[in-house]
């Protein structure tokens, strides 16, 4: 029986603990396990690098959500990444990453897996056409999107990337942190490997830091369960706990999100402090029909120019009450930075540099009313 997203998200991997009838999954916060006989560890449970029940319940929530067979929790998602490239790539390989990635992921390519011998290329993730000319046959062995991206918000045609991507003989990587399993699953669009940040919106009370995978082969999700294991980099117990919580409450969460930041972006749209608003709910967004065919809404971020440029950008960060000025997102606080000088700070004189004068929005589950008031005393 197949059941809807918010059944999945309270009840996958979560039946009751069977030896109390625990509702809520137990923390198993221990590194190790008794054995019943060498060689024969109780339920396969050894060691907690290798495999907690606290884990495994939300990696099987993950892929339930995401639609593949195999989900794996990390340490963060840089680490979750980190994991991908070095299980899938090798010196000499290739990979197109988006032309306004993420500044973390960026800094992982330019300053972590280059010196390893992994080339990149930056291109627009909006242009397919401009995936295509960036892929080197024979060498490129990821196609690597955000959609929509971070900060810009561009829109990836995941079906038509997907298509470039293994006419290359190469995977589909998409990075699904803005967007959350709720508004979107990549892999129904064809891609191969679905990457989170939960700290983002599926951890959503900006309390705990993750990762995740979702595979969309079994084959591909054991070898990348190999390196989760041999690498190391996953989560303890309590955060995938916490995680678990969070997810229970994602779809009621990224309604509201969704809500508040469709009357923002509106609000913005025609202010005369405001230069451009960036958000694919809006028909001008280039990627709105795109984002309109793929994502069930379109999301709590919005990103804007302010119209006195740089410094007046700086300056409306600076002067918001309820709009907390602090880097990550999708919690239900709503937060408020400067890219250029922030999150994005790594790809300054890059390809990937931002605008000096760009704001990026988070927009949390507050009274929206509140919220609107704050931005019009912020922005003068």
């Amino acid at each position: 029986m197949s059941h809807g997203f918010d059944t999945l998200a309270i009840h996958a991997g979560q039946d009751p603990e069977a030896r109390t009838g625990a509702v809520i999954p137990p923390i198993y916060q221990t590194s190790t396990y008794a054995q019943d006989a060498v060689g024969a560890p109780r339920l396969g449970y050894e060691y907690s690098r290798s495999g907690n029940p606290t884990r495994d319940a939300l990696q099987e929530c993950l892929a339930a959500l995401e639609g593949g067979p195999v989900g794996l929790a990390f340490a963060s998602g840089l680490a979750a990444e980190d994991t991908l490239l070095r299980t899938v790539c090798k010196p000499g390989d290739h990979v197109v990453i988006p032309d306004d990635a993420y500044g973390g992921t960026y800094r992982l390519f330019a300053r972590v897996a280059e010196r390893w011998g992994l080339d990149f290329t930056p291109a627009k993730v909006s242009d397919p056409d401009a995936i295509r000319a960036a892929v080197e046959p024979g060498r490129t062995r990821i196609v690597w999107v955000e959609t929509p991206t971070n900060p810009l918000l561009g829109i990836a045609d995941i079906a038509a990337l997907a298509g470039v991507a293994h006419d290359a003989g190469a995977l589909l990587v998409v990075d699904n942190t803005f967007a959350s399993p709720y508004l979107q699953q990549p892999i129904a669009h064809g891609a191969d490997v679905v990457v989170h940040s939960t700290t983002k919106y599926i951890g959503g009370h900006s309390d705990v830091v993750g990762g995740a995978l979702v595979a969309a082969d079994a084959g591909l999700g054991e070898e990348l369960r190999y390196h989760q294991n041999a690498m190391g980099a996953i989560n303890g117990p309590f955060d995938a706990w916490l995680t678990l919580r969070g997810i229970k409450t994602l779809g009621v969460r990224m309604d509201r999100h969704c809500d508040n930041a469709e009357r923002i972006a509106a609000y913005l749209d025609g202010h005369g402090k405001v230069g451009q608003v960036i958000y694919p709910g809006l028909p001008a967004h280039p990627g709105h029909e795109v984002a309109a065919k793929q994502m069930r809404r379109f999301g709590g971020m919005i990103s804007f120019r302010a119209a006195g440029g740089e410094e007046h950008a700086v300056e409306i960060c600076n002067r918001t009450k309820l709009f907390i000025l602090a880097e990550s997102l999708g919690g239900v606080e709503s937060l408020i930075e400067h890219p250029g000088r922030m999150t994005h700070a790594s790809a300054a004189g890059s390809p990937l540099e931002v605008p000096g004068d760009l704001v990026r929005l988070s927009v949390g589950i507050e009274t929206v009313d509140d919220l609107l008031a704050d931005l019009e005393q912020a922005l003068g």
